[in-house]
């Protein structure tokens, strides 16, 4: 198993799937389920390599302005959901984090004005898990899979505030406009 193959499983995945993120997930575990346990233990580790290389605030505020606010936990489910988007829209997204404002899903959403869902997906985060514990009857433990239970955060890069819209306009104007912030920034108090 390496990256090109994960992504393989993903696309597939999403092929034959209505590409609902928890369809998705439950597809690849299925074919996961199917692979040898090493398979499943490399899915995971470019997993978790993905993720470090997705943890940077960059991509946090694009997923604060999409979610209409966005958590530690929020923020590890938003990437579980990009990771089920797919290849392309993951790569697009870590490139320019405002280019999300294309996306189908993203575009459609007023997270400020409520109803709505935010994108998250946690089912993507535990694939490995589940298709291990398919494959083996046996929950996969953090020594089976050969991490460390906690490891370090990675450096995120810059900080800024996220609820400030002198940061945040310019910084994503596309994803500030589709996500309905001007609206919410410009309204009377």
């Amino acid at each position: 198993m390496d990256r090109e193959q994960l992504w393989t499983l993903i696309e597939a995945a999403r092929a034959a799937t209505s590409a609902d993120c928890q369809a998705v997930a439950s597809q690849v575990v299925a074919a996961l389920a199917e692979r040898s346990v090493d398979d499943v233990l490399a899915w995971d580790q470019i997993r978790h390599q993905l993720l470090a290389e997705s943890y940077r605030w960059e991509l946090w505020g694009a997923a604060y302005l999409i979610n209409g606010g966005c958590g530690d936990d929020g923020f590890d489910y938003f990437r579980g959901w990009l990771l089920g988007q797919g290849h392309a829209i993951w790569q697009a997204a870590l490139a320019d984090p405002d280019s999300l404002a294309d996306h189908p899903e993203v575009n459609s959403r007023r997270p400020l004005e409520g109803g709505s869902d935010p994108l998250e997906c946690d089912d993507m985060l535990y694939i490995a898990y589940d298709a291990y514990q398919a494959l083996t009857g046996q929950e996969l433990s953090v020594e089976v899979a050969g991490r460390q239970p906690r490891p370090r955060p990675p450096d995120l890069g810059e900080r800024w505030d996220f609820e400030d819209p002198s940061e945040m306009r310019p910084r994503y104007p596309r994803l500030w406009a589709v996500s309905g912030w001007e609206e919410a920034s410009s309204a009377p108090p």
